[in-house]
């Protein structure tokens, strides 16, 4: 029986495990087939990459050299999850749970903190946000859940005194897009929000009329300031209506590069170039490729 409570694997039902190639590994970076196994050999892994004799990459890695890293993996992972491949889900998030033990092998090698550590903080801060499981509390909806997390959370950054900011903790490395929706929620949580998604759509359709007239005038920095405002608008829109801005803009950007290298396609089977074509001609094979899409579809 697994630390889990589900069965281990049995390690000679693991057949296309990388492992098998090597011989003589040390015993401590073979996982059991438990999740505590598993993890306890992962980090065997990466302090013996770290090692005195271990890899000249890995040794020379710092918190800031792996910064680009991390936010790769974790974009790894949203495309994985876009895409709805459990196989690539799996190897993606392995490779950014690395990441993470990575970083805490830097700081367990200055006495910072280890991995157990923030492993015991994580569980511990999911225990106190959630006492309406853990505890007597009574939190019948995910809004309701949300509204008290952020109240919590608010109070554990402050530690009980009286906050500076409601806006405190979002972090400016965030997407332009994702602290938009984050500082969003923080004003919600203490009431400052549209009831529903009406006000914040004419909301919206009041800020188009604004962009027009900033980009008609040819002031620049007017037009940037109302654009700006424009998209914080419409991630208020979609947050309201339920959708995660980043993921809409997302799904729409690969819609385009889809649509887009249909066209190219249509274009080198007549024999075209794309830089032959008039901008009237390039819509023209747009509407064709959106036809297409749509009989496929049904």
């Amino acid at each position: 029986m697994s630390r889990s409570g589900a069965p281990a694997e049995p390690r000679n039902s693991r057949r296309n495990s990388p492992e098998q190639p090597y011989q003589n590994l040390p015993g401590d970076v073979l996982g059991d087939g438990t999740i505590g196994g598993e993890m306890e050999a992962l980090a065997a892994v990466m302090r013996r990459l770290r090692a005195r004799n271990g890899c000249p990459w890995d040794r020379a890695q710092t918190h800031e050299s792996l910064r680009p890293y991390l936010l790769e993996e974790a974009y790894e992972v949203l495309a994985a999850i876009d895409g709805g491949d459990s196989d690539a889900l799996r190897g993606e998030l392995g490779d950014l749970l690395l990441q993470i033990v990575f970083h805490a092998q830097i700081a367990a090698e200055h006495d910072r903190f280890a991995l157990a550590d923030s492993i015991r903080a994580i569980r511990e801060k999911l225990l106190h946000r959630h006492p309406h499981v853990f505890g007597d509390r009574k939190l019948e909806t995910p809004g309701e859940v949300r509204d008290a997390w952020e109240k919590l959370k608010l109070a554990d950054e402050t530690n009980g005194e009286p906050p500076r900011s409601v806006l405190e903790g979002v972090p400016k490395s965030l997407p332009a897009l994702v602290r938009a929706f984050r500082v969003q929620e923080k004003m919600a949580g203490v009431g400052f929000d549209w009831p529903n998604a009406s006000g914040a759509l004419e909301k919206l359709a009041e800020e188009m009329k604004e962009v027009s007239a900033a980009v008609l005038s040819g002031d620049r920095d007017h037009a940037e300031e109302e654009l700006g405002d424009l998209l914080f608008s419409a991630v208020n829109a979609a947050r309201l209506a339920g959708i995660a801005a980043e993921d809409a803009l997302r799904r729409s950007t690969e819609k385009v590069i889809r649509r887009f290298q249909a066209i190219e396609r249509l274009v080198r089977e007549d024999g075209c170039e794309l830089t032959d074509l008039t901008l009237d001609q390039l819509d023209a094979y747009w509407d064709r490729v959106k036809e297409l899409e749509r009989r496929r579809d049904g």
